[in-house]
C-alpha cells in the first residue's frame, strides 16, 4: 500500500513540475522588449562558438551584412565573450558552450524543443554571462534551427529573402532596433523543403557560365552558394541540383558538396537521377555501354556505388528506383508491366544493399525517396513492393494537378510521403518555361490537399531557373514551413499582400496584389505560353484560336482589354515605386506582368488581324502592327532585364524564347491592300462575316435578340473598306435604341479606320409585350411570337448609301419575373457562375466551401472536407450529400445539356473519384465523372485550358421556373461554371457571361 502511495505522490509531483515548466516557458514567451542592434556609432557583436556548425557562422555573417547594408555599420562575429552592455548569442544546443551553460544555470529553458527538428528559441536574457548586461539569445535544436533563428532577425529588421536574388534593397536607417517577443518556433510542417533547378538551359546556366561564375563556366560552387543562401533565408533545407546536359553534374565539382554541407543543405535528385547520380551527363555510352539494368546492371551498380561512397558523410536523400535517360521510361527486355515491376524491385533491392555497405548504416535509417512519376506510377499501381521506410514522393501531372496521394494505408507508412510539384515544365502537350504562370491559389489548393493526405516529409518545387518564379517559390516554401497559416484560400491573398508590403511598402501593396491576382486569373484561363494554341488533335492551325471574335462580346477583344488594363496599372505603379526598389519591382512584378500581357497581345492582335483581313477591313493592318509592337516590347524589356538592370548583374538570365517554340516568334500577319475608294463596312456581333451592304433596307442583317431580363447589349463594328475618308451616321428608328456613338469620320491616312459601336436598350421606353405568367414556347428566339417581340432597326448612312441593321427586343411583361431573383435563359442557354448559388444545404459531415483566386471567374466552390466519404447511391446522395441549388427561368422547354466546368484535378487515390451529381427540379441525380486516364488527348486539352467540361442530359419539362441541383459525390471537386444549353450555345472558349436577371 505504501509503495502505491509513494508512486501516486511522485506521479502528481511530476505532473506539477511539468505544469510549472509550461507556466515558466509561457511567461518567457509572453515577455516582449526592445533590443538595439545599432545605436549611434555602436553596433552589436554576435557571439558564436567555433566548434558549432559552419552554417551558424554563415548565417551570422549574412545577418551582419544585412545590418551593414541598412546602417553602414557591421556587427563583429566573435567567439569569446568580452565586456559589453549587450550582445547577440547564437548557437546550437550541445554545440555552443555558452548556450549549454545558460541551459545548465536555468536561465534558458529548452525542454520544449531540445531534440526536435529545426526549431529555435529567441529570447532576451539579463546578465547571461559575466561582463554582459543583456543578450539576445538564439538557441537552435540543430544547426539549421540555429541558422533559421539568426536569419529571423534579418526578417525582423526588414530584409527580404530576395535581397540579392531580386535586388530588394533594404531601407537605410541610422539606428536599428527590434522588438523581441520571447518565442519558441514550431517544428516545420514539412521535414525536407526545397527546390529543383530544372530547365536551366536558357537562364540560370547561361547567366552563371557567362556572367556570374565565368571562372567555372557553369553552375558551380559560387552560384550554388548564392542559391543556398536564398534557401536558408526562405527556411528551406533541400535542393535537387540542375541536371540538364548543359550543366555538368553537381558532384563533378568536388567543392559543391562541401558548400552544400557548410550551408546545411540536403542534396536530393529527381525521379530520373537514382542514387544522387546525374544519368544525363554521367553515363558515358562509349565506355559504360547501354543504360539498361536488365543487361548491364554491374556497370550501373558501379556508378551507384561510387556516388554512395562519395556522399556517405553528407546529408542526402537518395532517390531509389530507376527510369531511362533524360525523363524516358526504363528499357526492359520484355515489354510487359510485370517484367518492369520485377526489374524495378530488383533495382531497389540492389540500391539498398549498396547504401548499407557504403554508409555502414541500416537502410531504414537513410533518407530515401521513390518518385512514382509518369510510367513509374503505373508500375507502383500494378503492385510494385516498396520497403515501408522509403518516402513516397507523389507528383503532379506537370501542369499543377496532383496525380495521386497516399491512401489510408499508405498514410501510416514509416517513410511517409512527399510532393514533387511543377511551376516550370518542358514537355507535351506544351512547355511553359518562360514565366511563372502557375496560379498560386491552385498551388495552395493542391498542396493543402497533399498535406491533408499526410504528404509531409518532402516537398520539392520544380522552379525552372528561379527567375521569374520568385513569389511562387516563397509561397511554396512558406506553406511547407507552417501550413497552419494557410487554412483558407484567402490566406494566399493575405500572404501576397504581406509580401507586397514588405517588398514595396503599404502605399502600393493593395494595388500590386490586385494586379498580380488579375494576371494570375488571365493566365489560369490560358497560360501565356499556350497562346499559339494547341497541337492536340484535332490540331488547331497556327494563327487560329478557340477564342471567339463574334460571339458573347468578342473574347479576343475582351482579353486584349483586360491585359491592357493591367499593363497601364503596372506602368503607373512602376513610376511611383521608390528608386531603391524600382529594380526589385521590375523583376518581381513589372517584367512578369508586361511579358505575359504582351505575349498575349502579340497573338490576340494577330488573331484579330487574320479575322478582319478576311472581311477586307483596313484595320487588319493596324492589328498586324500592334502584334509586331507587342513582340518588340518583349524584346525591349528582355534586353533591359539582361543588360541594364543592376548594371548588367543579370545579363543572360532571361530568355524570351525558351526552346525557340513558335509561340515566342512573331506571328505572320496579313495585309489588306486595295486601290478602291473608301466605303463603309459593318460587322455585327453574332456573325462571322461582314454585313452584305448590297441588300438594301433588308432585315436579313440583325443583331442577336435583346433580352429584357438580362439587359443584353451587342456591338457593331463600323469600318472602312478601301482607301480615303468617309463620314458615317447611325440613325436608330426607335427612341429606345441607344448607341455609344451616332456619327464619325473614318480615314485610312490618320489610322482611324474602325470604331466599335455598342447598342443598348432603354427598357423604360420599349413597348411592353402581353401580360403573361409564363413565356412562349419554342427554341429559337428569332421565332418568338410578335406579342413578345418588338422589332425596329438602325440605319447606317455613308456616301449616300444606307445599310439597315435589324434590332429585335424580347420584352414580355411576365408577372412571375417581376420580383424573381435568379438566372434566366438568354438566346437558348442559361449561364451560371458556380459560386453564385441560390441556396446550399450542408449535411453533418460535409459542406460546400468557396475558394477565392482561381477558376475562370476567380472563384470555385468545392465540397469539403476532403476526407468525406464518397457516395454513389442515388437515394443516399439525395438524402445525405451536401447540395447546391440554383434557381433559373427558361422561356423554352425540352431536352437540355447541363454543362459543368470544373478544375481538372485527379482522384487522390482508389476509392475517391472526381464526380458530382446533377438534376433539374425533382429528377433523380445523374452522376458526372471528370476523371481522365493517363496522358490522353482529353487530359491534354484539360491542362491546356485549366478546365474540364462534362455534360449531363436533363429535361426542362416546361417554360418557367426551375431549380438546378448539384450534389457532392466525391469531396474536393471544384466547380467553376455551369451552362444549361437548350440549343442556343454557340462556339466559344469560355462559357458566356452569367445570364442573371437584372
Amino acid at each position: 500500500m505504501k509503495k502505491l502511495k509513494y508512486k501516486s505522490m511522485f506521479k502528481y509531483l511530476g505532473l506539477f513540475l511539468a505544469c510549472l515548466q509550461v507556466l515558466v516557458l509561457t511567461a518567457q514567451e509572453d515577455k516582449t522588449s526592445e533590443f538595439s542592434i545599432v545605436k549611434g556609432n555602436n553596433v552589436i557583436s554576435i557571439l558564436i562558438d567555433k566548434k558549432d556548425a559552419e552554417v551558424v557562422s554563415i548565417a551570422s555573417n549574412i545577418f551582419a551584412n544585412d545590418v551593414l547594408n541598412i546602417t553602414g555599420l557591421k556587427p563583429t562575429i566573435i567567439s569569446k565573450a568580452s565586456t559589453a552592455s549587450s550582445v547577440i548569442i547564437a548557437g546550437t544546443i550541445g554545440e555552443n558552450t555558452i548556450i549549454d551553460k545558460l541551459i545548465a544555470s536555468g536561465k534558458l529553458n529548452v525542454t520544449a524543443f531540445k531534440n526536435d527538428w529545426e526549431r529555435y528559441a529567441i529570447q532576451i536574457i539579463e546578465n547571461p554571462v559575466k561582463g554582459i548586461d543583456k543578450a539576445l539569445v538564439i538557441a537552435g535544436s540543430d544547426r539549421r534551427g540555429t541558422a533559421y533563428g539568426i536569419l529571423e532577425l534579418s526578417r525582423k529588421i526588414g530584409v527580404s529573402p530576395w535581397e540579392w536574388w531580386a535586388d530588394v534593397t533594404p531601407e537605410k536607417r541610422k539606428e536599428l532596433k527590434i522588438t523581441v517577443e520571447n518565442t519558441v518556433s514550431k517544428s516545420p510542417s514539412v521535414k525536407y523543403r526545397g527546390v529543383f533547378l530544372n530547365d536551366e538551359d536558357w537562364g540560370l546556366q547561361r547567366w552563371a557560365a557567362l556572367n556570374f561564375e565565368p571562372e567555372t563556366g557553369d553552375i558551380g560552387p559560387k552560384t550554388y552558394a548564392k542559391v543556398f543562401e536564398l534557401l536558408l533565408r526562405l527556411r528551406a533545407n533541400t535542393i535537387w541540383p540542375a541536371m540538364h546536359s548543359s550543366t555538368k553534374p553537381f558532384y563533378s565539382y568536388p567543392e559543391n558538396k562541401f558548400v552544400a554541407d557548410n550551408y546545411a543543405i540536403v542534396i536530393g535528385t529527381s525521379h530520373a537521377e537514382p542514387m544522387l547520380s546525374n544519368i544525363n551527363t554521367e553515363w558515358k555510352h562509349d565506355t559504360m555501354g547501354e543504360y539498361r539494368y536488365d543487361t548491364n546492371s554491374e556497370t550501373i551498380k558501379d556508378l551507384f556505388t561510387k556516388r554512395a561512397k562519395e556522399t556517405a558523410k553528407y546529408d542526402g536523400i537518395y532517390t531509389v528506383g530507376m527510369r531511362g535517360e533524360h525523363d524516358s521510361p526504363m528499357i526492359v527486355g520484355e515489354d510487359d508491366t510485370d517484367a518492369q515491376v520485377n526489374l524495378l524491385e530488383r533495382v531497389i533491392t540492389d540500391q539498398r544493399a549498396i547504401l548499407k555497405k557504403e554508409t555502414k548504416k541500416n537502410p531504414t535509417e537513410i533518407p530515401q525517396a521513390f518518385v512514382p512519376y509518369k510510367e513509374v506510377l503505373n508500375y507502383y499501381q500494378s503492385g510494385l513492393k516498396l520497403p515501408e521506410d522509403i518516402t513516397l514522393v507523389w507528383t503532379d501531372d506537370n501542369y499543377g494537378y496532383m496525380r495521386q496521394l497516399s491512401n489510408p494505408d499508405e498514410q501510416t507508412r514509416p517513410g511517409g510521403a512527399g510532393v514533387y510539384y511543377h511551376t516550370s515544365y518542358w514537355g507535351r502537350p506544351h512547355d511553359y518555361l518562360w514565366l511563372n504562370s502557375t496560379n498560386p491559389v491552385l498551388m495552395w489548393e493542391e498542396m493543402s490537399k497533399a498535406y491533408e493526405f499526410q504528404s509531409r516529409d518532402i516537398w520539392i518545387l520544380n522552379c525552372g531557373d528561379i527567375k521569374p518564379h520568385e513569389y511562387n517559390i516563397e509561397l511554396f516554401l512558406d506553406m511547407a514551413w507552417d501550413m497552419d497559416n494557410f487554412e483558407k484560400s484567402t490566406a494566399v491573398k493575405t500572404h501576397m499582400s504581406t509580401w507586397a508590403v514588405r517588398e514595396f511598402g503599404k502605399e502600393s501593396a493593395s494595388e500590386i496584389t490586385d494586379v498580380l491576382f488579375e494576371s494570375n486569373r488571365l493566365a489560369y484561363i490560358r497560360r501565356p505560353e499556350f497562346m499559339a494554341w494547341s497541337q492536340v488533335e484535332p490540331v488547331t492551325k497556327e494563327g487560329e484560336t478557340e477564342l471567339t471574335q463574334y460571339h458573347y462580346g468578342d473574347e479576343v477583344s475582351e482579353r486584349i482589354n483586360s491585359y491592357q488594363t493591367i499593363i497601364e496599372t503596372t506602368e503607373h505603379l512602376y513610376d511611383g515605386i521608390p528608386e531603391h526598389r524600382k529594380d526589385a519591382f521590375y523583376q518581381l512584378v513589372y517584367y512578369p506582368v508586361i511579358g505575359a500581357s504582351k505575349l498575349n497581345q502579340k497573338w490576340l492582335y494577330s488573331f484579330k488581324n487574320k479575322f478582319t483581313a478576311k472581311q477586307g477591313r483596313q484595320s487588319a493592318n493596324a492589328f498586324g502592327a500592334l502584334s509586331k509592337d507587342a513582340f518588340n516590347r518583349i524584346e525591349k524589356e528582355t534586353s533591359y532585364y539582361n543588360t541594364k538592370l543592376q548594371n548588367g548583374k543579370w545579363n543572360h538570365i532571361m530568355t524570351m524564347a525558351p526552346r525557340f517554340l513558335p509561340v515566342f516568334a512573331q506571328p505572320a500577319t496579313s495585309t489588306v491592300q486595295t486601290e478602291e475608294k473608301a466605303k463603309l463596312g459593318l460587322a455585327l456581333e453574332g456573325y462571322q462575316m461582314e454585313v452584305n451592304d448590297e441588300i438594301i433596307n433588308s432585315y436579313a442583317d440583325v443583331l442577336p435578340v435583346f433580352n429584357r431580363y438580362t439587359n443584353s447589349s451587342y456591338f457593331i463594328d463600323v469600318f472602312v473598306e478601301g482607301n480615303g475618308t468617309l463620314n458615317w451616321e447611325a440613325k436608330p428608328k426607335a427612341d429606345w435604341i441607344k448607341l455609344s456613338e451616332v456619327s464619325g469620320v473614318l480615314n485610312t491616312t490618320s489610322g482611324q479606320v474602325e470604331k466599335r459601336i455598342w447598342v443598348r436598350i432603354d427598357w423604360d421606353k420599349v413597348p411592353k409585350g402581353e401580360n403573361k405568367k409564363e413565356a412562349p414556347l419554342g427554341h429559337d428566339f428569332q421565332l418568338i411570337p410578335p406579342s413578345f417581340k418588338v422589332n425596329s432597326a438602325i440605319d447606317f448612312i455613308s456616301e449616300g448609301k444606307t445599310t439597315t441593321i435589324g434590332v429585335s427586343v424580347y420584352n414580355p411583361k411576365l408577372e412571375v419575373l417581376k420580383n424573381y431573383k435568379g438566372f434566366v435563359e438568354d438566346k437558348g442557354y442559361v449561364s451560371i457562375n458556380a459560386e453564385n448559388f441560390t441556396r446550399k444545404n450542408a449535411v453533418k459531415d460535409a459542406d460546400w466551401e468557396l475558394f477565392e483566386g482561381m477558376g475562370y471567374t476567380n472563384k470555385v466552390i468545392t465540397a469539403l472536407p476532403r476526407t468525406a466519404v464518397p457516395n454513389v447511391n442515388i437515394e443516399e446522395i439525395k438524402a445525405n450529400s451536401p447540395v447546391l441549388e440554383y434557381d433559373f427561368y427558361t422561356f423554352n422547354f425540352g431536352e437540355a445539356q447541363v454543362n459543368l466546368q470544373v478544375v481538372p484535378t485527379h482522384a487522390p487515390h482508389a476509392g475517391i473519384g472526381v464526380r458530382c451529381a446533377v438534376a433539374i427540379d425533382d429528377a433523380d441525380p445523374v452522376i458526372v465523372d471528370f476523371q481522365t486516364q493517363g496522358r490522353s488527348d482529353e487530359w491534354k486539352e484539360n491542362v491546356l485550358k485549366n478546365a474540364t467540361v462534362k455534360a449531363a442530359k436533363q429535361i426542362v419539362n416546361k417554360a418557367g421556373a426551375h431549380t438546378l441541383k448539384i450534389w457532392m459525390v466525391d469531396p474536393g471537386v471544384m466547380i467553376d461554371q455551369v451552362l444549361i444549353d437548350l440549343g442556343g450555345w454557340k462556339a466559344s472558349y469560355a462559357f458566356p457571361k452569367e445570364t442573371v436577371k437584372k
